[in-house]
């Protein structure tokens, strides 16, 4: 199972992020828990500083607009 953060305020966008790495996982058949991560120091931690951001198992992979299909695909299987 891997573990996905999306970090961000809770803007539109981030929910947007956070359902469309659901809905990636789900098509490829990945278990994914998602967190979503609003608080500023805890973002900051990340070194996020344009969100939303994307962690999956410990590693940033994202940061600042949404993310790409492909993008998700492969982080997924990576």
């Amino acid at each position: 199972m891997k573990d996905v953060k999306v970090l961000g305020p809770g803007c539109k966008r981030c929910i947007a992020t956070a359902e469309m790495v659901q809905a990636e996982a789900d098509k490829l058949g990945v278990p994914v828990t998602i967190e979503k991560v609003t608080d500023y120091a805890a973002i900051a931690g990340f070194g996020i500083v344009s969100t939303p951001g994307i962690v999956i198992d410990g590693k940033v992979v994202h940061a600042g607009g949404l993310p790409k299909p492909d993008e998700l695909s492969r982080w997924h299987q990576g």
